[in-house]
């Protein structure tokens, strides 16, 4: 994991102190929270608990400076030390990613919506948004079918591979032929662009004053989904993504207009 402040991290004797939590003149950060968070951001999806060394060894911080840190952290919950040293994410850090869904409604909106999107079309659903770089995704809905696509909630992904990303560039105002063509017709289609054998089509998702929030994409094994069930598939991603916008931006009309591009501004 890349170290925002390696010029500190290899001296044994950088612990937090009141005299480190100060503003970094290039950048405005300050040193303790970037450590922290990077110390937070060591843990991988899946892994229940990572000991002191492995953290120290992600974070490229002393062992020592680690420490003090997860010891700052445990006593707010965001981490919690294991009866056989290791740490864990703490009940605050859940309740964290709690609110960053409460933004969206994810259990009042998103989730009704992608479920409903699922049972329409067979497969897997799920609701991307961008974060700096990177798409991750938010929620998500498995489809019905033994064989489907599984994608990570949470996990940082490129955003130009995969049609989920492609219509986030394309809404956020990327140049470009195809990003227009996306523009133009509302949605995108992808077969193994990302992934092998996987085949995705999404459509943009948008909040008042059709302001960008995401897109809603439904996946699933190329083999089930090529080209023409994808084309045929886009009706209905669509209508579930202006039912998204419309319920999203504070709306109660039971039915949405189509995307157009006449429609977005960047």
């Amino acid at each position: 994991m890349s170290n925002p402040s390696a010029s500190h991290a290899s001296s044994p004797s950088s612990d937090v102190s009141a005299s480190q939590i100060v503003a970094e003149p290039s950048t405005g950060s300050v040193t303790a929270v970037v450590r922290a968070m990077q110390v937070l951001d060591a843990f991988a999806l899946g892994e229940s608990h990572l000991p002191l060394a492995e953290l120290s060894r992600r974070c490229q911080l002393h062992k020592t400076t680690v420490l003090r840190i997860a010891r700052t952290l445990a006593l707010s919950g965001y981490l919690v030390q294991r009866e056989d040293g290791d740490w864990r994410l703490g009940p605050a850090a859940g309740w964290l990613g709690a609110r960053y869904q409460a933004g969206f409604d994810v259990q009042n909106v998103l989730e009704p919506a992608l479920r409903a999107l699922t049972s329409a079309s067979g497969e897997s659903a799920a609701f991307y948004v961008r974060e700096g770089s990177v798409r991750t995704c938010l929620v998500r809905v498995e489809g019905p079918q033994a064989l489907r696509h599984h994608a990570r909630m949470g996990e940082g992904l490129p955003l130009d591979r995969g049609s989920p990303g492609r219509v986030i560039l394309a809404f956020s105002g990327e140049p470009g032929a195809l990003y227009e063509e996306i523009r133009q017709r509302g949605f995108h289609w992808s077969i193994g662009e990302r992934e092998q054998g996987v085949a995705t089509i999404s459509a943009p998702v948008f909040g008042k004053h059709w302001r960008l929030l995401g897109s809603v994409c439904v996946s699933g094994p190329a083999s089930r989904l090529p080209q023409q069930r994808l084309e045929e598939m886009a009706p209905t991603v669509i209508a579930a993504a202006n039912q998204l916008s419309y319920a999203l931006a504070g709306h109660t009309g039971a039915t949405a207009p189509a995307v157009r591009a006449s429609h977005w501004h960047p």
